[in-house]
């Protein structure tokens, strides 16, 4: 039986008219929804050619299962990004504060207020590469929303109120000693065993790499060793298209084995440079070779 989408004149949300979960569109209805049924407001944004997307549906929106327990503890609202670029932008910046990245599809927890208090992006259905199933996620916000309800509303808010502000315009000098404290926070935040920097997912941290083969240049120190293991690890993995050349956007586990798939001109055109840095720093012919297919990809795929 269509749920509350089958109106809608957006091909993405059209695709999802079907699910078990009783989606509705973004609108004041279903916060009044929410507010009357005293639950909070899941937002799920996507568009039609994402793959993670399609994924999270087919793997949770619909699983029976999955579904009943949505529609019981949350009100879902699905969004096309294409659609509302609006809606889409103000929670991503919400995304990125609390995860340091973003992506699609893009799971916001809101209050009735429309106040994001959880993000993130894609969930699996069963627990895998470090990453919680979605299961368990909605049921440890389905409990927290009824057991410290108010201490999610506070953050909510605070949330809101912190994206709110206006951004500094000070600026600080750039000190050799400032250099050392990022320098250092970043060895912290290394991974010693696959490269990058944090757990799962794993954006390719190209400007990172800049600054780290700049400083190697200038100082020395350890900073070319991590650009040389994560330009390894990143090429090696499936990330990298080893048929057709170029980088996805990023890869769903921290083993850099399960991409995105999708290739991005600006994700290409900064790994193009790192690569073409690292050979230029070090001689090193599999960084040319990547740099040199990737070029290739961006001219023959991407040129319009």
């Amino acid at each position: 039986m269509p749920n509350r989408l089958a109106s809608s004149t957006s091909p993405y949300l059209l695709q999802h008219r079907d699910n078990p979960v009783d989606w509705q569109e973004w609108g004041p209805e279903a916060f009044e929804e929410a507010e009357r049924r005293g639950v909070p407001v899941l937002l799920s944004i996507g568009y039609a050619a994402c793959h993670w997307c399609h994924v999270m549906a087919h793997e949770s929106f619909e699983d029976d299962a999955t579904a009943a327990y949505m529609n019981e503890h949350f009100v879902n609202v699905k969004v096309d990004r294409e659609e509302r670029p609006d809606v889409d932008a103000v929670y991503m910046e919400a995304v990125q504060a609390m995860t340091g990245h973003g992506g699609w599809p893009m799971t916001s927890f809101l209050t009735v207020k429309g106040e994001p208090f959880f993000c993130g992006t894609y969930w699996p259905l069963e627990r895998k590469q470090g990453m919680p199933s979605f299961r368990e996620v909605l049921q440890s916000v389905a409990q927290t929303w009824q057991t410290r309800r108010g201490e999610v509303e506070a953050a909510g808010a605070d949330v809101v109120e912190r994206l709110s502000r206006p951004a500094s315009n000070a600026t600080a000098a750039v000190t050799p000693e400032l250099l050392d404290r990022a320098a250092a926070s970043l060895r912290a935040a290394y991974d010693g065993v696959h490269g990058g920097f944090g757990g799962a997912p794993k954006f390719p941290p190209s400007m990172v790499l800049e600054f780290l083969l700049r400083r190697a240049a200038r100082t020395g120190g350890d900073g070319l060793g991590m650009v040389e293991h994560t330009c390894r690890a990143m090429a090696a993995g499936g990330m990298y298209d080893q048929l057709a050349g170029g980088f996805a956007r990023y890869s769903v586990d921290a083993q850099w084995v399960v991409p995105h798939f999708e290739k991005m001109l600006y994700d290409n055109a900064l790994l193009l440079r790192v690569y073409t840095h690292l050979w230029r720093a070090n001689g090193d012919e599999d960084a040319k070779r990547v740099a040199v297919e990737t070029a290739d990809f961006l001219l023959r795929d991407l040129l319009t």
